[in-house]
């Protein structure tokens, strides 16, 4: 239904915050009310007598009831329930057009696509510079590599770019290249969810035992080493 009447609408509320947020309060109780049709009943608690009470010596007597009044509510809660509808809620079918082509929608998310093609061409364009130790070059783009993390294509590419130069036989860095490389590491592996694990993060695992750095004569250094605290 969004698609079909909603295009519209959309179009004409972006730039407008106020807007969209009371657009999308109101889709947020049509969802609610969906799951939830019927309202909550509220339950009367009836607390439980404290221990010992029974010794008591000013024990109130228990009221009697009167058998008028008793019947009375009884007979309002039966009329109530055969007045009350069925508790089955009747499923209403209807057709949805199909709305605007596709090519509407896609106009709309071209910004996005074009900012996710400009975030992977950051990612891409640091990992060659820190590979080609060009430091100052990569230290510039390095804020915008983080920040682009939180999006599960960079992180896709980061892993893809890391093993290109590994295939190059290009695993044993300098000091500061390894810095380099292992904050971008422990950046995509922060921001991965349970969902990457065997997608983004299993595909880290090779890297981090290829990538290291000669500390002296004899001893090295794997990347594994200054990422294995992840879950």
């Amino acid at each position: 239904q969004l698609v079909a009447y909603e295009v519209k609408r959309m179009k004409a509320e972006e730039g407008n915050k106020q807007k969209i947020l009371r657009h999308i309060k109101e889709l947020a109780e049509k969802l609610y009310k969906n799951e939830n049709p019927y309202p909550a009943v509220t339950m009367h608690k009836v607390q439980r007598p404290s221990e010992g009470c029974h010794l008591r010596l000013h024990q109130r007597p228990f009221p009697r009831l009167d058998e008028g009044t008793v019947q009375w509510i009884i007979d309002q809660a039966t009329a109530k329930l055969q007045s009350a509808p069925p508790a089955v809620r009747a499923e209403k079918k209807c057709m949805v057009p199909s709305g605007p082509p596709i090519a509407a929608i896609l106009e709309r998310n071209g910004n996005a696509l074009a900012n996710s093609a400009r975030r992977l061409e950051v990612v891409r364009n640091c990992i060659s510079y820190v590979f080609e130790n060009k430091m100052l070059e990569a230290k510039k783009l390095f804020p915008a590599v983080l920040r682009a993390m939180k999006g599960r294509a960079a992180r896709h590419c980061l892993t893809q770019e890391l093993h290109l130069h590994v295939q190059q036989n290009r695993a044993v860095l300098d000091h500061q290249q390894f810095d380099f490389v292992i904050r971008m590491m422990n950046c995509c592996l922060q921001d991965c969810t349970a969902t990457d694990e065997h997608g983004i993060a299993a595909a880290l695992l090779p890297l981090v035992t290829a990538f290291c750095r000669k500390l002296s004569p004899g001893i090295t250094q794997f990347a594994y080493s200054c990422v294995q605290e992840h879950v």
